[in-house]
């Protein structure tokens, strides 16, 4: 386990110290995460390429549970095995439980008070603009191929439709639905390559 000058319980501890910093300075839930996380390992400490981030994002969003939760225990188990998977996933925690415990305390005269709603508020913006740019971040860094851009130009069709006419579509199925194309093309591709090698 090391990386870059960082090891054994060293890079643990990186992980952990990281990851609760992350895990303090973040609203609006996973997707808003994805941004921070990028920064962090993908950008700063270079510990993931910009490729296995993806991979990461991708498998988060497709297990179950939380993407924040799903995508620390990831980069945990990438960079420092199941030690730094537990510290991650533990880090991001943390930090959330304690405000919400302590919210949670002194629910109704917390939401009484005008300067938290004004607070919220703000922060609204905040997340919106921390999703946008991961999204954004996301798409410049996809392969350009024929299979990315249809699926890609379909989903955003198909969410523009849904919409406009008031039709419920959980992001569920757009997320199973590409999934299961990309493995159909995979196997296709696969059955041709072997053709290919037989004649």
């Amino acid at each position: 386990m090391q990386k870059e000058g960082y090891t054994g319980m060293k890079l643990i501890c990186s992980l952990f110290i990281t990851f609760l910093k992350i895990g303090a300075f973040t609203f609006g839930g996973g997707y808003a995460m994805i941004a921070l996380l990028e920064n962090e390992f993908v950008e700063k400490k270079k510990w993931l390429e910009k490729s296995e981030f993806l991979d990461m994002v991708a498998v988060a969003e497709s297990t179950p549970g939380p993407v924040a939760i799903n995508s620390a225990t990831y980069i945990g188990y990438k960079i420092a095995g199941f030690a730094g998977a537990t510290m991650s996933t533990l880090a991001v925690c943390i930090p959330s439980f304690f405000v919400i415990y302590g919210i949670s305390l002194f629910f109704d005269q917390f939401l009484s008070l005008r300067w938290v709603s004004c607070a919220f508020r703000g922060i609204q913006v905040c997340v919106i603009y921390l999703i946008l740019t991961a999204g954004l971040k996301m798409l410049k860094s996809i392969d350009k191929n024929t299979l990315n851009l249809t699926l890609l130009t379909l989903v955003m069709a198909s969410m523009l439709c849904c919409s406009i006419t008031a039709v419920s579509f959980s992001s569920v199925f757009y997320i199973l639905i590409c999934g299961a194309v990309g493995l159909v093309v995979f196997f296709l591709r696969k059955i041709r390559k072997g053709d290919g090698k037989t004649s």
